[in-house]
């Protein structure tokens, strides 16, 4: 196996925003002479029957988990939907926020719910797309070191760390090393497995990951250098929903029957956690008491948009724009469709 290496200028994100903003182009080039597959009209006219929507991760179920996945396993989403005129629903999973993004300025899907980091990046390369609801907060991360290798976050100087690009993880990890002052760290940009493999492997010194998987792997014996939770609560991520600006111009009630649904889900959710969890075990694999820790209801949030959620949206956006992460800047509070 071959690894791409970047240095700690983040060059592989510049490449990243370059080739978003040429699929802007693209897509605006085209101007859509392609005809609609989900049977689209034009503005202000019916709903398309087919509304496609874009996860993180890859289900059993091929559901997302949190209040939306429960109110499509349970069907009072779709109720919601048929509303506008939307008969069919169909869910795509991404192995991550950039290649979601990708699939949203080319049309292929219509929503997508992603992480805040990569949302951004993508809108900073003037991506078409409009944030619908903060869907929730608080997202950990760990960053842990092979075994018999670094101890500390000091002893990364120099050595390998994975990280997939243009997640939350990544932007936890970048505000990590500059707030530290620990330069000449070789980044790695491997997805969840393959980074898992590699640190068993020891062919990285340390792996930027997710709360699920860092909760796996911590047992088996690998450090935790960092917990963003715990040793630095202002690096959390956040979970967005975005919608095409095309989809959102053709159906501009989609913001308020999406939340809607979000919120009737969610309370139906209240009345059955136990039932919740259930549905989360079986739709990600993962064990009942990580899915209690990791993916517990208090954890949704029930707002679309809190004053502390833009504020922490925006937080990430500057720090993002600050360190030449994201390509250009831009005002959140008009990217939101409150």
């Amino acid at each position: 196996m071959t690894h791409t290496a970047y240095t700690k200028k983040y060059t592989h994100l510049i490449g990243f925003v370059l080739l978003l903003a040429a699929m802007v182009l693209l897509a605006s080039a085209c101007g859509r002479a392609e005809a609609d597959p989900s049977g689209g009209a034009g503005p202000g006219g019916k709903a398309p029957s087919v509304l496609r929507v874009g996860y993180i991760g890859a289900n059993k179920l091929n559901l997302p988990s949190g209040a939306e996945g429960w109110g499509f396993y349970k069907g009072g989403a779709k109720e919601e939907l048929k509303k506008l005129g939307i008969t069919d629903v169909q869910f795509v999973g991404f192995p991550n926020g950039p290649d979601l993004s990708e699939s949203l300025i080319s049309g292929r899907i219509d929503i997508g719910s992603l992480g805040d980091t990569p949302a951004i990046l993508a809108r900073s390369a003037g991506a078409p797309s409009k944030v619908i609801t903060l869907n929730s907060s608080g997202s950990n991360a760990f960053i842990l070191g092979k075994k018999n290798g670094p101890t500390t976050l000091a002893d990364l100087k120099g050595k390998k760390v994975s990280v997939k690009k243009g997640s939350y993880m990544h932007r936890y990890l970048a505000g990590l090393l500059k707030e530290q002052g620990i330069k000449d760290v070789q980044l790695i940009h491997l997805l969840d497995e393959d980074a898992d493999a590699a640190l068993v492997r020891g062919e990285v010194d340390a792996i930027a990951t997710t709360e699920v998987r860092g909760l796996k792997m911590i047992p088996q014996g690998f450090p935790v250098l960092d917990e963003a939770a715990k040793d630095h609560p202002a690096l959390v991520g956040a979970g967005v929903t975005v919608v095409s600006e095309s989809y959102l111009k053709r159906v501009p009630d989609i913001a308020k029957v999406w939340n809607d649904l979000r919120i009737k889900a969610l309370d139906d959710l209240k009345t059955q956690e136990d039932a919740y969890y259930s549905f989360v075990v079986e739709n990600t694999g993962t064990p009942l008491e990580l899915v209690k820790k990791t993916s517990a209801v208090s954890r949704i949030q029930r707002e679309s948009f809190t004053d502390s959620g833009i504020q922490a949206l925006k937080a990430t956006k500057d720090f993002l724009v600050q360190d030449k992460l994201a390509d250009t800047d831009f005002k959140v509070d008009d990217w939101l469709v409150k």
